[in-house]
């Protein structure tokens, strides 16, 4: 019989419950379940609800329970529902004289909402550490790439030359923005909904900051009709692993393109990338199309969530069940590309040659000319004019653009070493910029901000 059995002249038809069954994919609640119900016992105990001895009965009871989970040797029942009735039902065979009042005071409503949040907690954790890990990796190839340079693109077309370190590093801050996000949802979502009931309450003298302690929530609930019914973390998490994984599509995309033929610059470990079953000749960057690839699933899942919120009317609805599958695929998915981009990134070659061949071309300096002229007192709208049309004389007339800057007499032979690549990077001198001494202090800076989130993650997990 179900929980709610009693209440039904009849019990509940196959398709009901093939239609409302959760257990498939809350089993993965199972250890916050019993956290939260360990704490709730306390509570009861605390109340006078249950006496010491059904206290400690309820409590051997839910660490043998906890035991057979983690080992794999929990039986589950065709008429389980989900994993909170069904640790609940084997508590009840375990101890039954006191297993009929576990759930005295609480609901499914605010239990599973617990069993959410704690999960939720853990999940972020995990996920942070392998950001953090992607990070060090990309710190580590920065200081590795040392002076060597390669085009910088707007439009995917050539506009300047850049540190391979600075480029590396536009990716590493993004991914401490997503690490900054992470953490403000963790916050927020840092407040225990147990004791709310089923939406209003108990009139039995439950103290729900005792549980909320004891459970290493920063707060408890201040309204029970919106602790049962809040599912905004949910759709944050969602959001920020939508963003992260942009953010690794956007890696992923550049793997695969630099990696191509076309361009030469990224050579990809053999480990770390995959043949054709019919092509002998191919290197395939399947770990960087995937990743390119699952950001689309991810914001499809905050979507698809959103979508489930936005018509809900206070407490509590069924449609709310909805929230597990897309969080749970959504911290799988995020935590996979995070490792084979890390090992994919952390194990590929530059081709630091070529990559300085296709960023050496002088046009790519005509930045460097506008800003020679401006500092000799012409305005940059003139400068720039000027420019431009040697840059266009040189494109249709098929002419070096620094014989036409030597001939030119504004500019004369000395300014032919404007054109130089390696000269144009070390003039980049602001902070934040792509100039030897920026990134040097960049690459310092970052590697402070590395330590400090790994500070910060350590003191949350305590």
């Amino acid at each position: 019989m179900t929980l709610w059995g009693h209440r039904m002249g009849t019990g509940p038809a196959e398709a009901l419950m093939a239609f409302t069954a959760s257990l498939s994919f809350d089993k993965r609640l199972a250890a916050s379940d019993v956290r939260g119900s360990v704490a709730h016992v306390h509570g009861l105990a605390k109340a006078g609800i249950v006496t010491n001895e059904e206290a400690e009965s309820l409590l051997d009871a839910l660490k043998q329970v906890g035991d057979e989970l983690a080992g794999g040797s929990f039986a589950y029942l065709d008429t389980d529902e989900d994993i909170h009735t069904a640790i609940e039902r084997r508590v009840t065979e375990l101890a039954p004289d006191s297993g009929a009042k576990l759930h005295t005071g609480r609901s499914r409503n605010d239990q599973v909402a617990t069993a959410m949040r704690l999960f939720a907690r853990g999940a972020l954790a995990d996920v942070i550490t392998q950001v953090l890990e992607f990070q060090r990796t990309i710190e580590r190839r920065a200081t590795e790439a040392g002076d060597a340079f390669l085009p910088g693109y707007t439009h995917l077309q050539r506009a300047q030359p850049v540190l391979l370190a600075h480029h590396l590093m536009a990716h590493g801050w993004a991914l401490a923005r997503d690490v900054d996000r992470l953490f403000a949802t963790w916050r927020r979502l840092d407040v225990s909904p147990l004791g709310a009931g089923a939406l209003a309450g108990s009139s039995l003298g439950i103290d729900p900051d005792l549980v909320a302690q004891e459970l290493g929530f920063h707060a408890r609930f201040e309204n029970s009709l919106d602790a049962v019914s809040d599912r905004d973390f949910v759709a944050e998490i969602l959001f920020d692993l939508a963003l992260l994984a942009i953010h690794l599509s956007r890696i992923g995309e550049e793997i695969v393109v630099f990696s191509s033929e076309e361009f030469g610059f990224v050579r990809l470990d053999d480990a770390w990338a995959t043949g054709s079953s019919m092509l002998p000749q191919k290197k395939n960057p399947d770990i960087a199309e995937l990743a390119r690839g699952k950001a689309g699933r991810l914001v499809g899942h905050l979507a698809g969530f959103l979508t489930t919120l936005k018509g809900l009317p206070l407490s509590y609805n069924r449609d709310l069940q909805e929230d597990k599958e897309p969080l749970f695929d959504a911290l799988d998915q995020v935590v996979l590309a995070l490792i084979g981009l890390n090992g994919l990134v952390g194990s590929a070659s530059f081709d630091i040659d070529r990559m300085q061949a296709a960023a050496s071309g002088p046009l790519l300096a005509a930045i460097d000319l506008v800003e020679w002229l401006v500092g000799a007192g012409m305005p940059f709208r003139d400068a720039h004019g000027l420019v431009g049309t040697l840059v266009r004389e040189s494109v249709e007339r098929g002419v070096p653009l620094g014989e036409l800057v030597e001939a030119h007499p504004v500019f004369g032979e000395q300014a032919l070493e404007v054109l130089d690549a390696a000269a144009a990077l070390r003039r980049r001198t602001t902070p934040g910029g792509t100039g030897p001494d920026a990134v040097a202090l960049q690459l310092e800076r970052f590697r402070r901000r590395l330590a400090s989130d790994a500070t910060r993650l350590a003191e949350r997990e305590t």
